[in-house]
């Protein structure tokens, strides 16, 4: 692990356009840059089955804003 670099992984089985864009912008917002995007995929389906978004920042010791505000609701 990089030292002085914070690593956030999203994870979401809804793989459209409007979702990954909701769950990028949330995360920007809070501070994380953006640094790359995995698909999975299924073998009988041309879609993706899941997308793992991932994130970076610097290290500040905070451990503040590690959850977006409709994360809780997407959780439940």
């Amino acid at each position: 692990m990089s030292a002085g670099v914070r690593f956030k992984v999203a994870e979401t089985s809804v793989v459209t356009d409007e979702s990954l864009e909701a769950i990028i912008n949330e995360w920007v917002r809070l501070g994380w840059t953006l640094d790359g995007i995995q698909f999975a995929m299924r073998e009988s389906s041309k879609r993706p089955a899941m997308a793992f978004i991932l994130f970076t920042r610097a290290e500040d010791g905070d451990a503040g804003g590690e959850q977006p505000p409709s994360a809780a609701d997407s959780e439940a």
